[in-house]
């Protein structure tokens, strides 16, 4: 019977901590590599035949080309999910050689949790949707600089222009005017700054849906059955469906929420039971997205304008939609409850968000099955 090693890897962008635990035996270091590919394969040959290996390491910086480039070697791999990692009272020494092994000792044990590793198309998505969101921030804070320096400057658009519109930015351009030309180079720059933040945008937003037009079936399908809920436009149903992958792989809701840190932390003891803040524990940025989504539910339940012309656009399926409609029915109300009884708005979007999570997983769900069924 072939015995089985479990390797523990602490990987950083040029080097590689490696220890091995036996089945049945001692943990000890292996040394350290070089995080390079022909460094990887030599290792490999060196710890024995490849499918006794069960190799992890945490996820991290250095992405997953590692677990890739294992798996061509038919190295089992795993990515483990670093705030899971048990960890002891008065644990203070850390090194890599530590970190290697106890990760080699912890997968031995059973004690770690992996994370999902996306594929090609997943990750890809998962590189510009991000980038999109850095020049959503980025627009942000030119606008401010620009709407700053105006004030200090006493310059303000005329009463019934709004800031930022078309007439906004023609105003700036045309009327406002400055004897020193250190502040003319001043305003010129800004100007470009927030013009150059709404291109890149632009630019973003097309190439996401470039992307969205070219993924396989199944994932865009998902992503325009998503688009059927108030809140979710397609930059936010491509961030759901890129950190998250098939959402079937969720047996439900609640581990679904769960896995994205949506679920309050408890503490029992006896027959008491407190809850409290979130754990935070999944994918901050999957959070943040839904967050945002769940201010839509803030208003009264309502199909109409922009909504109701994207659901005609996607030609979505009246059982989508069906359950788009529930979402809104119970999330607007939800909201009201919740606001009626004094909550926190910031508290409540956070549930909303929670429970929205739900509906996406049923979208996500109703529309999986059949397209793997055509797939296969």
């Amino acid at each position: 019977m072939t015995k089985i090693l479990f390797v523990g890897m602490d990987v950083h962008a040029e080097t590689i901590a490696v220890a091995v635990a036996e089945q049945d035996g001692e943990v000890r270091s292996h040394g350290v590599i070089p995080n390079r590919v022909e460094s990887i394969r030599k290792l490999v040959g060196k710890l024995g035949a490849a499918k006794r290996l069960r190799v992890c390491y945490e996820a991290g910086p250095t992405g997953y080309a590692l677990y890739w480039q294992l798996a061509a070697l038919g190295v089992a791999c795993e990515v483990i999910a670093p705030s899971l990692i048990p960890r002891k009272p008065g644990e203070r020494i850390k090194t890599d050689r530590r970190d290697a092994e106890k990760l080699a000792r912890c997968y031995r044990a059973g004690e770690l949790t992996a994370v999902w590793v996306p594929d090609a198309d997943h990750e890809a998505l998962r590189d510009l949707v991000p980038a999109r969101e850095a020049a959503k921030k980025d627009q942000l804070r030119a606008r401010h600089r620009l709407g700053k320096f105006l004030l200090r400057h006493a310059q303000r658009p005329p009463a019934g222009v709004k800031a930022w519109t078309k007439k906004y930015l023609e105003w700036a351009h045309a009327k406002v005017r400055f004897e020193q030309p250190a502040l003319e180079a001043t305003l010129a720059d800004s100007l470009h700054e927030v013009e150059h933040a709404a291109e890149r945008i632009v630019r973003l937003e097309k190439a996401i849906d470039e992307a969205v037009g070219h993924a396989p079936a199944q994932m865009r399908a998902v992503i325009e059955a998503l688009q059927a809920l108030r809140g979710v436009a397609q930059t936010t149903a491509a961030t759901i469906v890129a950190e998250l992958g098939s959402l079937s792989r969720f047996p439900s809701p609640k581990q679904l929420m769960s896995y994205a840190g949506l679920t309050p932390s408890e503490h029992s003891s006896g027959n008491r039971i407190q809850r409290g803040p979130l754990t935070k524990s999944g994918n901050a940025h999957l959070r943040r997205v839904l967050v945002e989504a769940a201010w839509a539910y803030q208003h009264r339940p309502d199909v109409s304008g922009f909504l109701l012309r994207r659901q005609k656009k996607l030609a979505l399926s009246d059982e989508v939609k069906r359950i788009a409609w529930k979402a809104q029915l119970r999330l607007s109300g939800r909201y009201k409850k919740l606001t009626a009884r004094g909550k926190n708005k910031n508290e409540t979007v956070t549930a909303i968000g929670r429970e929205l999570l739900g509906f996406i997983w049923a979208i996500a769900v109703e529309t999986e099955a059949p397209n793997a069924a055509i797939a296969a």
